[in-house]
């Protein structure tokens, strides 16, 4: 198994590089940038400056005459060359990717452009909201859909089954975030109830409250965020787990048991369980880190939850390269890492599994 892990580990290096290669490369082509972002601003505030003394009817000027290579006119060269400086973008960009990775290999991700604070600062600051929504999906998604599924492969083409299956589907069926929208209206002061907070993780006052208080609050907080979410991940764990089960049933070694007069229970649970649930629980954590991110934005924003989703698609508006390229890069090492993790997963499981031999 050591062999395999090392072989797993020195792959992930040029995956983690392939990745971030093919993002900064898109990054340089994309119109549109950091010093872009800032020029405008500063032209607007030239704009809006010179438009009060003359009336509005006059245009802002170019100092010596000519427009620079970002289309702005009026904005001294000096000042381009000194943001491209600040900004690290002075250099040739396979220069500035090469230097981008060595920071990243010693977990250096730089500072923000646009914020004043550290990329890892940024990151530990959204965690815990997106940790939150995460952890949770995931967990009750697991304790409701394999219970579930498992009831629904031995009451296969029952009424139970049907009506089940139907409830679920509909469920998949709905938006996240429509389904969020529909919940605000409904409970949380839109048009009939206000039962819950529409704003934050916790409520104002958190740290004075009792350790049972907390507890509650953030629950409470959490209730119609998690709700949006889990009403359409059921389906999914649900007819696998069913999928599985029924495959399991119908292999020989059951009918062999029940030939023998073993009870239905100890089939179930002695010998199809284990075999049955080797995809699902391998799955687990290669599913909470897409819960994670990347499936929350939506509902981040429409309840005003300050997580990882947010500050990604926020970096991505506002050209913040720091920020779009650190998380990636977190991201992407730890998707691979949990590839490795499910893969291990599958070994403990099922011990006849041996991926170094097989590798060889």
């Amino acid at each position: 198994m050591g062999a395999y892990i090392v072989r797993r580990l020195l792959l992930m290096i040029p995956t983690l590089i392939g990745i971030m290669a093919i993002n900064f490369a898109v990054l340089q082509a994309v119109p549109g940038g950091p010093i872009e972002r800032v020029l405008a601003r500063f032209n607007d505030v030239n704009t809006d400056v010179t438009s009060r003394f003359t009336g509005g009817g006059s245009e802002v000027r170019d100092g010596g005459g000519a427009s620079n290579a970002y289309g702005f006119r009026g904005i001294d060269p000096k000042l381009i060359a000194e943001l491209e400086r600040q900004f690290g973008l002075d250099k040739p960009p396979l220069e500035q990717f090469l230097l981008m990775m060595r920071n990243y290999a010693l977990f250096d991700f730089g500072k923000s452009f646009f914020r004043d604070q550290t990329v890892v600062d940024l990151v530990l600051d959204r965690m815990p909201v997106s940790i939150s929504l995460g952890l949770w999906t995931t967990l009750i998604t697991y304790l409701v859909c394999i219970p579930l599924g498992i009831a629904k492969a031995v009451r296969d083409g029952s009424r139970f089954d049907v009506w089940t299956s139907f409830v679920i589907v509909i469920g998949y069926a709905i938006p996240s975030y429509l389904f969020a929208v529909g919940l605000i209206v409904l409970f949380a002061g839109g048009s009939f109830l206000d039962w819950f907070p529409l704003r934050g993780l916790v409520s104002d006052g958190f740290e004075g409250m009792s350790w049972w208080e907390q507890v509650a609050d953030y629950f409470w907080h959490l209730a119609l965020p998690l709700t949006a979410l889990l009403v359409g991940s059921f389906a999914t764990l649900t007819m696998l787990t069913k999928n599985s089960f029924l495959d399991e049933i119908s292999k020989q070694y059951v009918i062999t048991a029940r030939a023998k007069g073993v009870t239905e229970r100890r089939i179930l649970y002695g010998h199809v369980f284990r075999n049955a649930m080797l995809i699902i629980i391998a799955g687990f954590p290669s599913a909470f880190i897409g819960i994670l991110f990347t499936s929350a934005l939506l509902i981040e924003v429409i309840f005003n939850l300050d997580g990882l989703g947010l500050l990604g698609f926020e970096a991505a508006l506002g050209r913040d390269y720091p920020v779009m390229l650190g998380t990636l890069y977190v991201f992407s090492l730890l998707g691979l890492l949990t590839s490795l993790v499910g893969d291990l997963t599958y070994m403990l499981v099922d011990p006849r599994i041996d991926f170094e031999k097989r590798s060889g």
